[in-house]
């Protein structure tokens, strides 16, 4: 049979596909992210229709947010997880289940908060014609850093891949650190210090631990990056006032801090209200640079 007579998955089908996707790919999204995910400009009410054969075949389940809002949030079950484990959308993606709906409350906040983020990204490169698309966020990226002196990982709330297509194609990448005001400030500044870190690592090969690393051997983050990334702050759930404290804490860490100067000079560094980026796009001058000059600009000229 040629590939013009074998048979088409249907529109259904692929909706299906898709939506599977990006709930393993996104852990846990609401029923209206996902529709601003994988069909915007459709009526609403048409992404049931996709959840729904999903749900009969005990693909996904899904837990209710928000008390009688009836806002409902939608994870893998076992059974989704094991049919997706070989897609090459995912490959070298662990796809997450999470083991019942109290479980999926409990993790909600802090996920479906890194979606909305992520959304305003999608939402501003579609407007400009940019190449970005649902599955180029990736979240809980790891990366370990065993000889550093400090903690032995780097966790990144997500990873993302960005192409600018006007006036020229450029090739962004940038971690993001989400903050709903949930830690002390004093410990979200010192993931600066851990983004510094991996910056430097380069691993030691087994048996010369405790030794000086070889000057010339790959830095770590160089096997996964062409260029290091940009680190990002996502901030909400405070006061205007305190989240502005909160940046200029970032920047007192980043000023203050030999190591995280150093880093500096190499990787932009920014922050946010996401507020501020569901309102204005990400693109507009919303971030505040956490070295020099406060003055805010567009993530892409930090």
């Amino acid at each position: 049979m040629t590939s013009a007579t074998m048979p088409q998955p249907s529109t259904a089908d692929t909706y299906a596909h898709r939506a599977l996707t990006l709930i393993a790919q996104h852990r846990l999204l609401t029923t209206t992210q996902i529709h601003q995910m994988l069909m915007p400009h459709t009526p609403p009410r048409k992404i049931h229709k996709v959840l729904g054969p999903l749900r009969a075949d005990g693909l996904i389940a899904h837990t209710v947010l928000g008390g009688k809002s009836g806002l409902q949030a939608h994870f893998l079950t076992a059974a989704g997880a094991q049919t997706v484990g070989d897609w090459p959308e995912l490959r070298g993606r662990h796809a997450t289940t999470i083991s019942n709906p109290a479980a999926a409350s409990l993790r909600a906040a802090h996920t479906l908060t890194g979606v909305r983020a992520h959304l305003a990204f999608l939402a501003d490169a579609r407007a400009r014609g940019d190449e970005y698309q649902p599955l180029d966020w990736m979240p809980e990226v790891t990366h370990r850093l065993p000889d550093t002196g400090g903690e032995d990982r780097l966790i990144a709330d997500a990873v993302f891949h960005y192409t600018a297509v006007h006036p020229r194609r450029l090739h962004y990448r940038a971690f993001v650190e989400i903050d709903r005001t949930t830690m002390s400030s004093e410990r979200l500044a010192r993931k600066l210090i851990a983004y510094a870190r991996f910056h430097d690592y380069t691993p030691l090969p087994p048996g010369r631990r405790g030794t000086i690393a070889d000057q010339t051997a790959t830095l770590a983050w160089q096997r996964f990056y062409p260029r290091f990334p940009r680190v990002l702050f996502v901030l909400t759930g405070a006061s205007r006032a305190t989240l502005s404290n909160r940046i200029a804490d970032l920047r007192h860490m980043t000023a203050d801090h030999d190591l995280v100067a150093r880093f500096a000079a190499h990787a932009p560094l920014g922050a946010a209200v996401l507020e501020d980026l569901e309102a204005h796009g990400p693109t507009s001058p919303v971030w505040t640079p956490l070295a020099g000059p406060a003055e805010p600009r567009s993530w892409m000229q930090l």
